[in-house]
């Protein structure tokens, strides 16, 4: 399967880099974080998930072993090679169609926050299209200052995180350069990304059919929506 080029978005560094600028070795080497907690604390136990944007599974491994069933989905072959345990499904998140619904729609990695108007509307589309009616959908947004002070940097287990610059680059649309910096490699990816205020945030999961139900972490990057009863999502643009 041939895999897309995306408008605004590259990356360098050694290995394979898929077309929205992610190195799949340097997935390999990012730390989970607690993110399968967060996750695991607000869903039941041993629901079925559907992961959208897996990647090379750096959530779906420890989901799989805290006995979660997932589907990890996600538009590059080179990522889901690497997935182990977990049935997977290739192709671009807003095409989605699959003829099932789940307990548990997971939206992580901030791709709410896509530059494109119609394929933010699309990934929320897919969300309220396979969420079971009795289901959740998970998703994680950017912090309040993420746009903000840069450059910012983080240690992660063996390298560091930087968070070089965020320019606009056309109204509400933001360029974002990154780099990830080890003893034995370097990797960059630059990104669009459309910040959201709280408000412009729940707008959109209404106009897909969703509303939130509770902020997961304090703060507020964890968020925990529900279907809204007899609201199907919006046609896309």
């Amino acid at each position: 399967m041939s895999e897309r080029v995306r408008e605004g978005h590259r990356g360098t560094g050694p290995g394979a880099i898929t077309p929205d600028g992610c190195a799949v070795e340097l997935y390999e080497r990012l730390p989970v974080g607690d993110e399968p907690d967060v996750i695991a604390r607000a869903v039941p136990a041993r629901a079925r998930v559907l992961e959208l944007g897996s990647g090379v599974g750096r959530m779906t491994h420890p989901l799989i072993e805290r006995g979660f069933t997932v589907t990890a989905v996600d538009e590059s072959p080179r990522m889901l090679e690497r997935v182990r345990g977990a049935r997977t499904v290739c192709g671009p998140i807003e095409e989605l169609e699959l003829d099932e619904r789940f307990d548990v729609v997971l939206l992580a990695s901030f791709l709410i926050h896509t530059g494109d108007l119609r394929v933010r509307g699309r990934l929320l589309r897919a969300c309220r299209q396979h969420v079971a009616d009795d289901g959740c959908v998970l998703i994680q947004r950017e912090s309040e200052d993420r746009h903000e002070n840069l450059p910012q940097e983080r240690k992660i287990t063996g390298g560091i995180v930087r968070v070089v610059s965020s320019e606009p680059v056309r109204p509400g649309v933001r360029s974002v350069h990154v780099e990830y910096l080890f003893p034995d490699a370097r990797w960059t990816q630059t990104f669009l990304s459309r910040p959201l205020t709280a408000d412009a945030f729940e707008a959109a999961l209404a106009e897909a059919g969703l509303a939130v139900d509770a902020y997961l972490t304090e703060d507020r990057t964890w968020v925990r929506a529900l279907p809204v009863p007899g609201r199907s999502p919006a046609a896309p643009g």
